[in-house]
């Protein structure tokens, strides 16, 4: 590991590989601002800044510095994925730079989008809308109030009710239970909105019990969360069940696929963050979704690239999102899944691209003019493909 290099690169890697963007139009940066790890600090092979990490105006002031240098020198149109920020952090500079910059937080926003993606596609088979529908959710840090704000944004375009009403669906446990508006503590402010009028509950296995959720969604990153008993639980009251365990990596998984399809009687639509094999139960088999940001940020990222957007708003999200639902077909929900095979991703990302790029021509936050009359197949022969000639 490259002392955080790694994270980078390997994300570039994938923009070109599954979106088709070319490599010599990326750029890896790490942000090095210091550590806190007294073994890094000690050792001699430590390549980064050795010195305690910068906090407050210091730091704030150093990552305006590098934003304003990167406009400075690529202009209003280069894309700034950021990736790995710690939470206060996160939401500080995505709401900082969402409205001067074209900025997109993958760990907010990429995975936000694509466990909307399954969701938007499990009505197929759970029925309904998304309004007709409860949420309850495992964890209130970035992944999970990003989500929870993507769906809420979603319901209330489709049901024409204010956000407000449509955050009332969703309900967030973290580390001290329900979140709650009696709630003596005070609150992070991104967890304020999630603040619902309700008793407390301590435990999940309470909440669920409670709350009587139709989809349980874990963004914990503490394994074993989901256990038999809250599986059953929300088992008891749903004919389809919806349980995305998304935490990383497998090991912190909040339940195995085979948990979830066991303890459900085989009634669960499962995804996950990890990878999981089939499972055969009572002569079936069942193909578990991955809810892999690798879905959606690299036919996000392409489909700015191509219109020449400016700026990422959230309906560029939900294109994204319906676009990636849409790849899900009849065979796949018979197996029970709610995400398209990876194998397809060419296919995918530049569908998203399309649908990503028709939204910011719409907002009017595209500079590529004019528009092209079929976005699909603009995508498609922008894609950048690797041709290695063998010589004899």
């Amino acid at each position: 590991m490259l002392q955080g290099m790694g994270i980078p690169v390997g994300k570039l890697a994938l923009y070109t590989a599954l979106g088709g963007v070319r490599p010599s139009a990326c750029l890896p940066i790490t942000i090095d601002v210091g550590t806190n790890n007294e073994q890094l600090l000690k050792d001699e092979f430590y390549i980064g800044l050795r010195q305690k990490r910068a906090t407050g105006k210091e730091y704030y002031d150093f990552l305006h510095e590098f934003m304003t240098a990167v406009k400075q020198n690529y202009g209003e149109k280069v894309l700034v994925q950021f990736e790995d920020f710690a939470n206060h952090n996160a939401f500080e500079l995505l709401a900082k730079y969402g409205t001067t910059h074209l900025v997109f937080n993958d760990d907010i926003q990429g995975t936000a989008s694509v466990v909307l993606a399954g969701l938007v596609a499990s009505l197929k088979l759970l029925g309904g809308t998304l309004g007709d529908h409860t949420f309850l959710f495992l964890g209130a840090g970035e992944a999970g109030t990003g989500i929870a704000e993507l769906i809420a944004l979603e319901m209330s375009k489709r049901t024409k009710v204010p956000l407000e009403e449509a955050r009332k669906k969703i309900w967030l446990v973290d580390s001290k239970g329900l979140i709650v508006k009696s709630r003596k503590e005070s609150l992070q402010h991104f967890k304020k909105p999630w603040a619902h009028e309700h008793e407390p509950c301590n435990t999940l296995l309470d909440a669920v019990k409670a709350i009587k959720p139709t989809a349980l969604i874990g963004t914990s990153g503490v394994g074993k969360q989901f256990t038999k008993e809250v599986v059953e639980a929300v088992a008891s009251f749903n004919k389809k069940p919806l349980i995305m365990a998304l935490s990383n990596p497998t090991s912190q998984s909040e339940c195995t696929a085979e948990e979830a399809y066991a303890w459900s009687e085989g009634r669960a639509i499962f995804a996950s963050g990890s990878p999981f094999d089939p499972v055969q139960y009572n002569g079936k088999t069942y193909v578990p979704g991955q809810a892999n940001n690798a879905y959606i940020f690299p036919g996000l990222g392409f489909g700015l690239v191509i219109s020449g957007a400016i700026r990422v708003h959230d309906d560029m999200l939900l294109a994204a999102s319906e676009a990636l639902a849409g790849q899900v077909t009849q065979e796949h929900y018979y197996k029970g899944m709610i995400y398209p095979p990876l194998s397809n991703i060419r296919t995918i990302s530049a569908n998203i691209a399309a649908n990503v790029a028709a939204k910011a021509y719409e907002l009017g936050l595209a500079t590529r003019l004019p528009r092209p009359s079929d976005l699909v197949k603009h995508a498609e022969s922008c894609m950048y493909t690797p041709y290695y000639r063998t010589y004899r």
